[in-house]
């Protein structure tokens, strides 16, 4: 028991009414372009989240970047 392509007319007959058909025009616009900006932050997400694997495995592989604790037992101030 779905809907009819005749109800689908209706409903979109409607709507049409209702609204207008320029004002219809722009919410799709609006939301093509809210959909494309969407997709473009999520792709640029997962860009900065390979950066971001890719920069720790370099640091893992080459040493740099490991923490030492210690303790300070002395402290000098700069003298200018």
């Amino acid at each position: 028991m779905g809907i009819s392509i005749w109800q689908l007319l209706i409903i979109l007959a409607i709507v049409v009414l209702l609204f207008g058909t320029k004002k219809l025009r722009n919410i799709g616009g609006d939301l093509g372009g809210a959909i494309k900006s969407f997709r473009s932050a999520v792709k640029d997400g997962e860009g900065a989240k390979e950066d971001a694997q890719a920069e720790t495995k370099a640091i893992d592989e080459g040493g740099e970047g490991q923490t030492i604790d210690g303790e300070v037992t002395s402290k000098e101030k700069d003298q200018v």
